[in-house]
């Protein structure tokens, strides 16, 4: 049977941290940031960690 291979999205949008947890970015800081207020902006740029509940599913997707 073939190896597994990771899922080339979740490659690049996920990384894990030293103790084990998996940090994302936020959505919606791409494009149309004129309408939006600096401090919304300002807080988007922060990485966040995924949820427990979604931890389990993106693990599985980057096989680890």
């Amino acid at each position: 049977m073939p190896k597994m291979k990771t899922k080339a999205a979740a490659k690049k949008r996920f990384t894990f941290t030293g103790t084990g947890k998996i940090k994302r970015k936020h959505a919606f800081h791409s494009h149309i940031l004129t309408k939006k207020e600096t401090t919304q902006k300002r807080n988007l740029d922060h990485t966040a960690t995924v949820s427990r509940d979604d931890e389990k599913r993106v693990k599985r997707m980057l096989l680890h």
